[in-house]
């Protein structure tokens, strides 16, 4: 990489803290990051998680920390940004993944479930955005990136408050994008296409809905984790200092898509 281009996507040095960071998607921002120069925090509710894709990261020569966090409170979101300064600093770019989804037909969901779903999705954006974001607005800096989906709209079948919430990510990423856009802070999302995870496989997709997945994708094949961390690294680096309140789609063209 020449020093122009090392120069204009560079986030040497600065610290990211990474939500649902031990999972499948987050996991492998939170690496890539770091892989990047970034000092990374990786927070999720799973602490043995967090500390063992904080391990990855150490072992390859990055500088990284494992913090357990329960992204549906916010005195835990408090805690963890007191960690996270302590072991780092302020934070400069912060990753917003945490959430869990649910197949459960709509007629059969229980009322417990539904609200499980929105809290681990819309109410732990909410909350990290609030957090993280008064911490942002008050050093006048800062890159959030939430995580929406394929999902935010026309909605997927099987993925009801899935769903529900993803679309409330996406408008709240637009709202706090206009609040700070004098302020400093930027907040995009980066909406992810079909990326399956071992419970997505077990309890998503069929052969008959991985043929319609795969007919609605122009590229006829799913995302490769490694594949979100270019849009990472451009999001949460001065090269995209113009860019808020964008929803960039790194889906294989499946939003592009009609017939």
């Amino acid at each position: 990489m020449n020093a122009f281009t090392s120069e204009l996507f560079s986030v040497e040095g600065r610290v990211a803290g990474v939500t649902g960071g031990g999972g499948h998607l987050c996991g492998e921002m939170a690496r890539g990051l770091a892989k990047a120069g970034a000092k990374v925090v990786v927070m999720d509710l799973r602490l043995e998680k967090a500390e063992a894709v904080a391990q990855q990261i150490k072992d390859t020569g990055g500088q990284a920390v494992g913090v357990e966090l329960d992204a549906t409170k916010k005195d835990s979101f408090k805690a963890a940004l007191d960690q996270a300064v302590a072991a780092f600093g302020p934070l400069d770019i912060f990753v917003n993944g945490a959430g869990i989804n649910s197949s459960t037909p709509f007629f059969q969901m229980e009322l417990s479930e539904w609200n499980a779903v929105m809290d681990s999705q819309i109410t732990s954006t909410f909350l990290g955005c609030q957090v993280i974001g008064e911490h942002m607005v008050g050093k006048g800096r800062g890159s959030i990136i939430n995580i929406s989906s394929a999902s935010a709209g026309p909605p997927l079948s099987k993925a009801f408050p899935y769903s529900v919430a993803k679309a409330g990510i996406k408008n709240l990423t637009q709202n706090l994008a206009r609040e700070w856009a004098l302020q400093g802070v930027r907040v995009n999302a980066i909406r992810p296409g079909f990326f399956p995870t071992d419970w997505n496989r077990k309890n998503f997709i069929t052969p008959e809905r991985e043929a319609a997945i795969l007919g609605h994708t122009p590229m006829k094949r799913y995302g490769e984790v490694s594949e979100l961390i270019g849009a990472l690294i451009w999001l949460a680096s001065d090269a995209s200092g113009f860019v808020t309140g964008a929803e960039i789609a790194v889906d294989g063209g499946y939003s592009a898509m009609t017939i």
